[in-house]
């Protein structure tokens, strides 16, 4: 179905995906590499509902922040998830931009970037655009920017790449999905339909609710490889925001490759993907396997053509919580945020 309007032969199309498939899609994947009773793993419970929160100035409120960053450690593990204090945010705002909202101004709205992922109304997963702004006040946890008149960002000290002076324009990226090309991975899916007239149109699609990236592969014949594509499309990551190609992506995963055997010799050649990844964790060749005579699948990590780490036995609903354990060093949480330098023109580099 085609909504909106005709604008210089391009459609704009909105398709409505079910939410509990959406937010369940282990639900999909009945039948290959997870039939077993008891199978573990994940399930997508989305992240916390963080919407622009309203306050009203009152600078008697006092100071208590206590966001701070853990550290993981384990196999190169960069970030662990931010544990700002949220109250104690909302505590000491008034305080912080007391002198940079305008005094006919009876409230003010500001939005918290710790690197969780952020939802809709509806329950949907989104990635904030980049913005910019000034810098109007930095703690030991937070610095603070001036978006708009009364519209500020509170950002996660140990979560950002750069920490500017107090003062200076900056533009500020949180982290967003992406697909494989690079583009962001809510961006419309442009394709092309025929009219019943011969002629041609370009339509944009966007699906409510789906940043897909999709694997780079050509469809293969073998159905369990289909499914493992599926399945790596679709299902989550540990935190709860990404797909696992979006963690692939994170992880600069690239040469992808797949075995896919006739039905006949599914034993013999056991389907798979191979790809390779350059992370703080791991950096060299993964490939996931499917073992039919097991309905499992198994995760092989290779370096310099030397086996590094196999891992068998992994059901379906287990294959992201394994992949991040393996290859995902927390780096996809940092906030880009590069200063901006006004020329003696006033055009803004960075």
């Amino acid at each position: 179905m085609v909504c909106g309007t005709q604008t210089d032969e391009r459609y704009i199309c909105f398709m409505a995906d079910a939410i509990a498939s959406w937010r369940h899609p282990q639900n999909m994947f009945a039948g290959v590499a997870g039939n077993n009773p008891g199978s573990q793993g994940h399930q997508d419970c989305g992240g916390p509902q963080v919407r622009w929160l309203t306050s009203y100035l009152d600078v008697q409120r006092p100071f208590h922040l206590k966001g701070s960053f853990i550290p993981v450690g384990v196999k190169g593990s960069v970030f662990s998830e931010s544990i700002m204090d949220h109250q104690a945010i909302r505590q000491q705002m008034p305080t912080l931009v007391a002198g940079h909202v305008p005094s006919n101004a009876r409230s003010f709205q500001f939005n918290i970037f710790d690197g969780k992922p952020k939802e809709t109304m509806l329950g949907f997963h989104i990635d904030p655009q980049p913005f910019e702004g000034k810098v109007v006040a930095i703690t030991d946890d937070a610095i603070v920017v001036k978006i708009s008149r009364t519209r500020f960002a509170v950002l996660d000290r140990t979560l950002v790449t750069e920490v500017p002076p107090e003062g200076a324009k900056v533009e500020v990226s949180p982290y967003a999905r992406r697909r494989f090309d690079g583009l962001r991975a809510d961006t419309p899916e442009e394709v092309i339909e025929h009219r019943a007239d011969g002629t041609q149109c370009t339509i944009q699609r966007m699906t409510l609710g789906a940043a897909p990236a999709k694997l780079p592969v050509a469809h293969p014949q073998c159905l369990e490889l289909q499914q493992l594509i599926e399945q790596m499309e679709e299902m989550p990551a540990p935190d709860g925001h990404r797909r696992i190609t979006h963690m692939l992506v994170d992880a600069q995963a690239s040469d992808f490759s797949l075995v896919d055997p006739k039905p006949s010799d599914i034993i013999r050649t056991p389907p798979s993907v191979s790809f390779t990844v350059e992370t703080a964790k791991f950096a060299g060749l993964v490939s996931v396997i499917y073992m039919r005579g097991a309905d499992t699948y198994s995760v092989e990590l290779q370096h310099n053509g030397e086996r590094v780490e196999r891992l068998d036995d992994v059901y379906f609903d287990m294959l992201g919580e394994t992949l991040a354990e393996l290859i995902d060093d927390g780096l996809w949480r940092c906030i880009q945020v590069r200063s901006l330098h006004k020329t003696a023109r006033g055009r803004k580099v960075a």
